[in-house]
């Protein structure tokens, strides 16, 4: 059995910028020890949520890097080094490796795109890379490409793949994977309105976008759910719809990022070409926000 990297809710954490969209360094150190004060079992740094994709190579390995150094071995680190470049994805595999991360993030190759048989190459070439435990991410809805259930069964044969963040939102393929690849993958739910029936399959936690403004919220739905208080961690889950609805009313991360905003933490805008939330979708935001007393 492989050795499972967390248990619970990491956060998939928003960068904060200031106005000029440079890099709010001072405040992300005060965002990851907010998380990490209120329950979250893991940060996970540099992903979509976070903007990664408009980062220079320096932010890149930089907010990896800091967040190593700020986190100090408190929880474990996951540092999103996924591209649909192949030979890119080695490098930032590398980087990530030299920054002091705990493990890394894949994402499916995305634009380009490739076969099963090409999944199946990509990952394994980026498990060669270095001895970290590697998440893949699995988010159709963004990439074009879903991975099969006999693709995660060739592909957790690897010693190093150990984890999938799974966002395409199909339970029955999900309980496929669980039945052909058993303990040598362990699943993380991509998808924070998904977490309970995930978990009822054997599923390890949550990687979250609601843990950047209900952190203790999300860890509690998973804890309970561990401790074997599967109703209170449903009701839990059930109460929290409308906050998470809200939260993807708009492209993520444009609705968390203006969600933290009205916490009282100015985290800034989403770089381009993400763009503000309209004043309709902002009322919504609001108005499951103080449902779910956060503001």
């Amino acid at each position: 059995m492989k050795k499972t990297i967390f248990t619970g809710a990491g956060v998939a954490i928003i960068t904060p910028m200031k106005e000029d969209g440079s890099v709010n360094w001072d405040l992300l150190g005060t965002l990851i020890d907010y998380q990490i004060e209120h329950g979250t079992d893991a940060i996970v740094i540099a992903g979509t949520t976070g903007e990664a994709s408009t980062f220079t190579d320096e932010e890149h390995i930089e907010a990896i890097r800091f967040t190593v150094e700020h986190v100090a071995k408190r929880v474990p680190v996951v540092a999103g080094a996924g591209s649909n470049d192949t030979s890119y994805a080695l490098w930032l595999s590398k980087e990530s490796k030299q920054a002091g991360a705990d493990a890394l993030l894949h994402v499916t190759p995305y634009y380009n795109k490739t076969s099963q048989a090409g999944l199946v190459r990509h990952f394994m070439t980026l498990a060669d890379a270095t001895d970290l435990p590697v998440i893949l991410y699995n988010v159709p809805s963004r990439t074009g490409l879903n991975i099969q259930p006999k693709t995660y069964l060739e592909l957790s044969k690897h010693p190093n793949i150990v984890a999938v963040k799974e966002a395409n939102g199909n339970l029955s393929a999900i309980l496929e994977t669980r039945y052909l690849c058993g303990d040598e993958l362990d699943i993380y739910s991509g998808n924070d309105d998904q977490i309970v029936p995930i978990l009822s399959l054997g599923g390890k936690g949550v990687i979250s976008v609601l843990s950047n403004v209900a952190p203790q919220a999300t860890h509690d739905i998973c804890q309970l759910y561990f401790d074997g208080k599967v109703q209170e961690s449903a009701a839990l889950q059930i109460k929290l719809t409308g906050l998470i609805n809200a939260l993807f009313c708009d492209v993520n991360p444009i609705p968390v990022k203006e969600a933290v905003n009205l916490m009282g933490w100015d985290v800034g805008h989403c770089r381009l070409p993400l763009t503000d939330m309209d004043d309709a979708h902002k009322a919504l935001l609001m108005k499951e926000m103080k449902a779910a007393n956060i503001i």
